[in-house]
């Protein structure tokens, strides 16, 4: 079983995430700007409609997983290698935690996007809310209404997240097992600050009219080890 040190500590393969509860949003957003984002990955963004891109905004409490309990705000696009069948993966651009055993593991062992950030995750009415600060600075807050209770149980799901670091981009199986899972079109607000994260965000043109947001209320995940896709650049 591959093992990797970490702060110290053993980390075995894969990591298992045995209790998390998340929400997210699905938004269209301007396929340049999403085009824009990908530059120098080896990506390219998946185009539903013509000119629209998908973005995903995702918070997530994991209680229980090998990594310990966090905070974590995620945004990604779906995106793909292009001429490569097969490939559609989730890109990983940007992905806050507040917890630093996490955040080292996640750069060292994915080469995901972690970076130390204030993340307050609040119950609000009929949804939560989840407000993300870096250094002291308002980077943007994301409401997800609770939404409908959806059909069906705990069946699994597998995407595969890619990641881009160092002039390598990484491609790590990524398997999900949830329950207790709502959800509505619509149902999702979000306000920005001035951070250039927001920024980014407002080129993407947010904030905009959810596609899809949902809760989902009892999560398992499993990682897998980090595969090496492309090197772009060397790396030194």
């Amino acid at each position: 079983m591959e093992a990797h040190t970490v702060l110290g500590e053993q980390v075995r393969m894969p990591v298992q995430i045995r209790h998390a509860d998340a929400c997210s949003a699905l938004f269209l957003v301007d396929a340049a700007a999403a085009r824009d984002l990908l530059t120098g990955t080896g990506l390219e963004p998946i185009t539903t409609l013509p000119g629209r891109a998908v973005l995903s905004l995702a918070f997530v409490r994991y209680l229980d997983g090998d990594l310990g309990p966090y905070h974590e705000f995620a945004f990604s696009l779906m995106a793909r290698q292009p001429g490569r069948k097969n490939s559609t993966g989730a890109y990983i651009h940007w992905l806050p935690v507040n917890q630093s055993f996490t955040c080292e593991a996640g750069q060292s062992i994915w080469g995901f996007p972690k970076l130390m950030a204030d993340i307050d995750i609040t119950p609000d009415g009929r949804g939560h809310r989840c407000e993300v600060r870096v250094d002291g600075q308002f980077v943007l807050a994301l409401r997800v209404a609770d939404g409908f209770r959806m059909p069906g149980g705990a069946g699994g799901a597998s995407i595969d997240a890619y990641t881009a670091r160092n002039g390598i981009l990484r491609r790590t199986p990524w398997v999900m097992n949830p329950a207790q899972v709502r959800g509505r079109p619509g149902g999702a607000r979000i306000e920005l600050g001035d951070h250039p994260v927001s920024q980014q965000l407002r080129a993407l043109g947010l904030p905009a009219r959810a596609l899809f947001s949902s809760r989902i209320g009892a999560l398992r995940m499993t990682f897998e080890d980090a595969a090496t896709v492309l090197q772009t650049r060397e790396v030194r």
